[in-house]
């Protein structure tokens, strides 16, 4: 039962999805900071998220997870340099060409000539995360520029406009069905 509504959980979800057709999402605290320190070193992790992307500037949702705006600023500034849990190159190796090799992505993931040139220029010193789970909408820092397919759409710290990114597919694409 739900003190709120005095219905049963199931029954409160479904009345909060008709009453504003949207997603209703949840949040779970599932993992302690010893485990995920022990993953983060561990040599066949790779890093990612299933964090959607967020436009703080047309924020309709107040309600977002953190990750959709910091799991690779976190990982560098918290995990790599505050608290020494692995190498920046390590770090760097999972985030980029451990993960393009074991998703079997061969043209990117590295910076080599005919690759897509997806580069992001931070400092290590100052690159961090700000979001948390009172105030999600908050711009990680640290990010000087970034580049998608060679492309500037960061240039200090401020968006370009541009928008060059495209559908990346794996061998396993199968089409439309």
């Amino acid at each position: 039962m739900t003190a709120a509504t005095g219905k049963e959980w199931v029954e409160t979800a479904m009345d909060l999805i008709l009453s504003d057709r949207s997603r209703v999402e949840t949040l779970y605290f599932l993992m302690s900071e010893e485990n995920v320190k022990l993953q983060l070193r561990q040599p066949w992790m790779k890093f990612g998220t299933d964090a959607g992307g967020v436009d703080p500037d047309s924020v309709g949702n107040p309600m977002a997870h953190p990750r959709a705006y910091g799991t690779f600023p976190r990982i560098l500034g918290k995990y790599v340099r505050e608290e020494q849990v692995l190498p920046l190159e390590d770090a760097i190796r999972k985030m980029t060409s451990a993960v393009t090799t074991r998703l079997s992505i061969p043209d990117r993931g590295v910076l080599r000539p005919g690759m897509y040139a997806d580069i992001v220029i931070f400092d290590a010193n100052a690159i961090g995360d700000r979001s948390t789970f009172d105030q999600p909408h908050q711009l990680s820092v640290g990010m000087r520029d970034v580049f998608v397919n060679g492309v500037a759409v960061v240039r200090g710290g401020r968006h370009t406009g541009a928008k060059p990114g495209r559908v990346v597919r794996g061998p396993g694409y199968r089409g439309e069905r």
